[in-house]
């Protein structure tokens, strides 16, 4: 049985992202979590041990929802064995701190999320995609990135389409590597 779609999968443009190997950009912003948010670096979260950065749409697209729900039931950061390797899985979008709290509270997710309503970090990260029909709007394309403690790729997958998601059961043989 074939599905209709009711959106088209569109081609993106090659990006220009850190690859395995090199260094990601540090950056600092609201990090949400179930209670509050505060101010957070990259560098300190890395600092503490590897982190899964995950890039996705703007909170309430059926991406975002798709894939927040993958990671939770796989319980990545939260399972036994990664607790030896510290793992922290956090997301980033264009949503607000107060859109992020309600995604988080929906999704029942005990994950964190930097909230980048500019997509500066996006930008940074040459993962900047604009939206079709919105002049001078961006947000990042689905990315995810395993940083080291010294914020070395480990790991990384961009979107070349939209919609677009990670092979989840490769990022887990990543993450199960750890």
């Amino acid at each position: 049985m074939v599905m209709g779609l009711d959106f088209e999968v569109v081609d993106l443009p090659p990006a220009d992202h850190p690859d395995v190997g090199e260094q990601a950009p540090d950056f600092e912003r609201p990090l949400v979590n179930q209670e509050y948010w505060e101010d957070a670096a990259l560098s300190d979260l890395t600092a503490e041990g590897p982190v899964l950065l995950l890039f996705h749409t703007m909170d309430g697209a059926f991406p975002t929802t798709y894939m927040w729900n993958e990671i939770r039931d796989r319980k990545w950061g939260h399972r036994p064995d990664d607790e030896d390797a510290g793992l922290q899985v956090v997301g980033c979008s264009i949503s607000s701190a107060y859109e992020h709290k309600t995604t988080i509270d929906e999704r029942e997710m005990d994950y964190r999320l930097f909230s980048d309503p500019q997509n500066g970090v996006a930008e940074q990260y040459g993962i900047a995609h604009e939206l079709d029909g919105m002049a001078g709007v961006s947000e990042p394309r689905p990315a995810v990135f395993l940083l080291d403690s010294e914020r070395v790729v480990q790991y990384a997958w961009v979107a070349d389409t939209w919609p677009a998601f990670p092979d989840y059961d490769e990022i887990e043989a990543e993450l199960d590597a750890l």
